[in-house]
Formats: C-alpha cells, structure tokens, sequence
C-alpha cells in the first residue's frame, strides 16, 4: 500500500518518450559528427558518450524539463531544453579538462556535436509541441471537463481553460444543486443540472474529467461527491477555492506521511537556489569587470563634488526579511538611515551636483553589483526599499513582506514595466508590488534573461527616478 494521503506532482504522458529521444539524440549527433568529419570513434568517445547522457538527464530532472508543458510557452521550453544542453557541455568538458584527455577528441567533432545535439533536440521539440497544438485546437486529443460548483473559482477555472485551447480541454458546464439564484455561472457555460446528473454522463461516457471547485467548508459534501465518483471511470480534479487569492510559489509539501500546501513560499528551493546564485555570481563578475573603470571615473565624481564617503551603506530588508547593507554611491548630502527616511523628489535640496544625473540613470546603484558577489543581492529580483519604507507600506499595502521570499535585485520586473523611482501615493506602492510578486510566482531563468534585456533598453532611466 502507497502513503496514505500522497499526491503525486503533475508530469508529462511523453516523458519516457522524451527522456529515451533526448538520449538517441545525443548519441546519434556523436556518431554522425564524427562521420562527417572522417574519423574513427574511440572508447573515449564512448565513455563522453555516456558522460554526456547521464549529465544530460541530471540536468533536465533538475530544470524539470520533463514536467507537463500544457500550459508553457514555447520560448520557455526551449530555453530550458537549452540550459540542460549547456550544463551537459559544462559536465563533458569538465571531465575532459581534469582527466587530462581533451587531446584525444577532434574539437571540430565535439563541437559539431554540441551544436547538432542541441539544434536537434529544441527542433523536434518545438515541432512535436506545434503538431499536439494543432490537433487539440482542431477539436482532437481533447478531453470533455465538467465543473461542480458555479462560483468564483469555477468562474476562473473556465477562463484559463478557455484561454488556453491547445491545452486540449472542452468543458461541458457546470454542475450545482444549490438554487438558481445563488450561483454564479461562467460566461459562456451553462448549468448542466445537478450533482447527481453528473454522475450520469460520466458513466455513460460524455465527460471524462470533473473540477470540484467547492469551498474548503463544504468538506462533508466533497467527500460524498468523490466516494460517488470514486466508482466511476472519470478523472477528478480538486480545486480549493483558496486558489483564487494570492498565492505565492505554492506547491505540494510533506510532512511524514501528511501532506500539506504551502500557501507564502519562496522559488527558490533546490537545484533552482543553485542554479540563480550561480547565474548571479556570472552575471555579477561579466558586469564587474566592464564597468570597474566606469565606477572609479564615478566614484572620483562623487569625491570630488561634495564632501561625504563615496559609498553610502543603507540597512534594508533583504530574503526572508533579514536586514542587509546595501551598497550604493552617495547620491546626496545627506546619509539617511533611521526611523524616517524621505524619499528623493524631483529638484530635491539634498542631491549632491551629480546626484541627479546618477539616480535617474541608476548608476548609483553599480556598486550593488559587489553585494551580488557577497550573496545578499540579486542581479534581477524586487528592488529592496529603505527599512523605513518597508515598516511604513507594509501596514498599508496587501502582501507587501512577500516581496522578500527571494533575494532582491538591482533589477526587476516592476523597474522594466515602468515602476521604479518615486512612490509618492499608495497606487504606485501597490503596482510596483503587483509586479514583484508576479516575478516571484512566476519564476524562471528565461524571464531573469527576458528582464536582463529589457533593462538595457528601458530599465536604466524612468520618468519618476529623481
């Protein structure tokens, strides 16, 4: 008997058929590259063979690259597929570097494979996700879905699904014995009837999947309606109706034998806190050493135009709300650092002769660049506000503290949609925190990569940045 109460995470019908493609593959890509260019293959091109595979499927279990795609976008899947790619390469020409044997590979070979075996595998990944498209929009691979319970979640369940056609779902309508007058029916569905209706058309076949989206208070009536559908063929989905408010990073926990749902958690667990602080640590070191002249020329800058330290240190909240010194050039005649900290308005007194020009263009913030390498920063994360401001808007602004599940950064999501600079009412407090914590719940290395870009093209200067 499995553990009582254990649910199993979402993963992809194709997975064993991906897992054994990706493997074919690699060794293909080896054979035919060392094919094209005329030579013999060796034991050791064998054994980075096998290195390359077994590095391979560690790296694609770590990036879980094997998950359902349903609901991703194309871009991400590829840009996981090609980070296992990238990691494999690491792991292979690790190996060949510390065992001492990279002279006995062709290097035209090597990386002719590298390149087809990446090529390959994102090619026939994008083409088979666009041929399993086109069927379900098509109206094939489709599953009919029946919804219990006419709410708020109902409603939300039955926008996302019809948002998302390729994910191959039909719903049927809603199924509810609560009276007319109380519920609430999703645009463009109809109620079906009641509950014991359903149990009709399952068995005979027209619905192959059921939604309960019933309140969490309704637990008596969930457990009659699964004991019911427990008898029957269908598939059967529980939606608490908690999933409608904001949650962040959830996901399925245990403890023991007992499962549980954190509700407030953080991405960064793992392989992924691995993967982000060795992304840090490479970005952080590439801008280091092209800006390092830049910031001597702006720290004589700063030395020569007024009197104070070049560097300012400011105590603010960091992950998991522990206080950390932020670095920053000294923009200011003043080293605010208490209970009330004002923040920088346009034409304000205390801006040094350069301070203006530093803020707007964020190049006070270079030296962040430094806390990065430390570990209390992020390249790209929610920007960290002054102690002061956080005891302030925390009491004010809805989820404010769950900006600080992840390290926050010199850049943001919010700083590159335009939230960044001066928040002198509530609204624009509330907006700049919508957009951290979409960065959060959404998570990955693509939108660290998509937000790097676009902060070179927008996220350097801004209309409230004073």
């Amino acid at each position: 008997m499995g553990k009582k109460g254990f649910v199993r995470n979402n993963v992809n019908q194709f997975a064993v058929l991906y897992r054994f493609l990706d493997l074919l593959i690699i060794q293909v890509c080896l054979l035919l590259s060392a094919q094209l260019y005329g030579i013999p293959l060796t034991m050791h091109y064998y054994l980075i063979g096998l290195i390359a595979c077994v590095a391979f499927l560690f790296s694609a279990e770590m990036l879980w690259l094997y998950r359902s795609w349903r609901a991703g976008s194309m871009k991400e899947i590829l840009f996981v597929a090609s980070m296992s790619h990238l990691l494999m390469i690491s792991v292979v020409v690790g190996w060949m570097f510390i065992s001492k044997t990279s002279d006995d590979f062709s290097r035209v070979v090597i990386t002719l494979w590298f390149s087809l075996s990446w090529i390959t595998s994102c090619v026939w990944r994008a083409t088979f996700r666009y041929f399993l498209f086109r069927i379900r929009k098509n109206g094939f691979n489709t599953r009919s879905v029946a919804i219990i319970g006419a709410n708020d979640t109902a409603r939300e369940l039955a926008k996302e699904i019809c948002n998302t056609p390729e994910i191959g779902y039909n719903v049927l309508g809603v199924y509810d014995d609560r009276a007319p007058e109380r519920l609430t029916i999703p645009d463009g569905l109809e109620l079906q009837g009641k509950i014991n209706e359903l149990y009709d058309d399952v068995n005979s076949g027209k619905v192959d999947m059921v939604f309960i989206s019933l309140p969490m208070t309704a637990n008596r009536r969930i457990e009659q309606i699964l004991r019911v559908l427990g008898d029957t063929p269908a598939q059967v989905h529980l939606v608490p109706n908690f999933f409608v408010y904001n949650l962040l990073h959830s996901r399925i926990c245990n403890v023991g034998e007992l499962q549980t749902v954190s509700v407030f958690d953080s991405p960064m667990k793992g392989a992924m806190n691995f993967l982000k602080r060795v992304e840090d640590i490479i970005l952080a070191s590439a801008i280091l050493a092209v800006i390092a002249v830049p910031m001597l020329f702006i720290a004589a800058a700063v030395k020569l135009t007024s009197r104070g330290p070049v560097i300012f240190k400011q105590n603010r909240y960091g992950m998991d709300g522990k206080k950390i010194k932020v670095w920053k050039f000294r923009t200011m005649t003043v080293t605010e650092d208490g209970d009330e900290v004002k923040q920088a308005t346009k034409n304000d007194s205390r801006l040094t002769p350069i301070g203006g020009f530093l803020r707007r263009t964020s190049l006070d913030e270079l030296p962040q660049f430094i806390n990065v390498l430390q570990g209390t920063m992020s390249v790209v994360g929610p920007r960290p506000h002054a102690v002061a401001h956080n005891e302030m808007y925390r009491k004010k602004v809805e989820y404010y503290m769950l900006r600080h599940r992840i390290k926050p950064g010199i850049t943001g999501w919010a700083q590159v949609n335009g939230w960044r600079g001066e928040t002198d009412t509530i609204d624009k407090m509330q907006m700049r925190i919508q957009y951290d914590l979409e960065y959060i719940k959404n998570w990955s290395l693509w939108l660290d990569f998509k937000i790097v870009i676009f902060t070179f093209f927008k996220g350097f200067v801004g209309n409230n940045a004073y």
